[in-house]
């Protein structure tokens, strides 16, 4: 009887450890993930962080991981580019880059129209789809007092051809 009390006993001490480790756990603070980009063509699905992430409200502060994703593509598959709630909830801005570097194309979306945005892969007039980036943007005004369009964020896809 001894021997059932005490197995008793150590069960509920590692159960209760146990539970008082993953309260604690959850109770931290954690830092808020930053939002990541998609695309995907011909198969191949690349996620990425962004590229660079300011403050709101203080351009000059920022975080740079430089990361870039890399997405294989072909000249008959368009690319899908997937945004998430958090960026497409605002004003965000994609430039599609192509081998004719004059022509980058640019479209901003306003909040909550778009998450996602098929484009592609070649265009007849600018060549072949070298990049995308995406840019949430933020209202600043300059040093002569007009409103710009500043991005806070961005991320980066290159592509890569066969």
């Amino acid at each position: 009887m001894k021997r059932v009390l005490a197995a008793l006993v150590a069960v509920a001490v590692v159960a209760s450890i146990g539970t008082a480790l993953l309260i604690w756990r959850l109770g931290q603070d954690h830092e808020p993930q930053q939002p990541e980009v998609s695309a995907y063509s011909r198969g191949h699905l690349t996620r990425v962080g962004p590229y660079r992430y300011c403050e709101v409200l203080n351009l000059n502060a920022c975080q740079t991981s430089g990361t870039q994703g890399e997405l294989p593509v072909n000249e008959r598959d368009p690319v899908q580019l997937s945004v998430p709630t958090a960026i497409g909830r605002a004003p965000w801005r994609l430039l599609r880059v192509y081998e004719a570097p004059i022509d980058t194309t640019l479209t901003v979306f306003r909040p909550d129209t778009r998450l996602a945005v098929t484009i592609p892969s070649v265009d007849p007039q600018r060549g072949r789809l070298t990049g995308l980036v995406v840019q949430l943007l933020t209202l600043v005004l300059d040093p002569a007092g007009e409103l710009q369009e500043v991005p806070h964020a961005e991320w980066s896809i290159r592509t890569v051809w066969p």
